[in-house]
């Protein structure tokens, strides 16, 4: 992964996240030992400290928990509060923006939910890859 400097997300938000998207995807798997904030700086050429951050937001959300003298290990439960977190947050914003956006564009209920639909029908077929309307 490359860290966008050029982004208004912070490096560690974006560290923090990076993790997270290692969890969805079963790279890092529960009760498994990550990365530690040196190993993150030398992968990205970042500050120790800014890494370190970004492992306290996962802290703190309870996805990763200290082991002391042995580092940071995913949580149990991790998978699952990452994905209520991204459902309660990031899903209604997205839901939220594409009705705003529908309602400028005229587009009515109908229309918005026929769209959903046949997007998710082509989804499904094509073994969920992304694609345009």
């Amino acid at each position: 992964m490359n860290l966008n400097t050029n982004s208004l997300k912070p490096i560690y938000v974006q560290i923090a996240e990076w993790l997270e998207a290692e969890i969805l995807n079963a790279n890092l798997k529960e009760e498994e030992r990550i990365y530690s904030q040196y190993q993150l700086a030398d992968m990205f050429n970042i500050n120790p400290a800014t890494a370190a951050k970004g492992l306290n937001i996962l802290a703190d959300n309870n996805i990763v928990y200290k082991k002391r003298g042995l580092g940071m290990f995913v949580s149990t439960n991790a998978r699952n509060l990452i994905l209520e977190d991204r459902k309660n947050q990031v899903l209604k914003q997205m839901v939220s923006d594409l009705v705003l956006e529908a309602d400028r564009l005229e587009v009515d209920e109908k229309q918005l939910i026929g769209m959903i639909r046949q997007r998710i029908k082509h989804s499904r077929r094509n073994n969920n890859e992304c694609c345009k309307l």
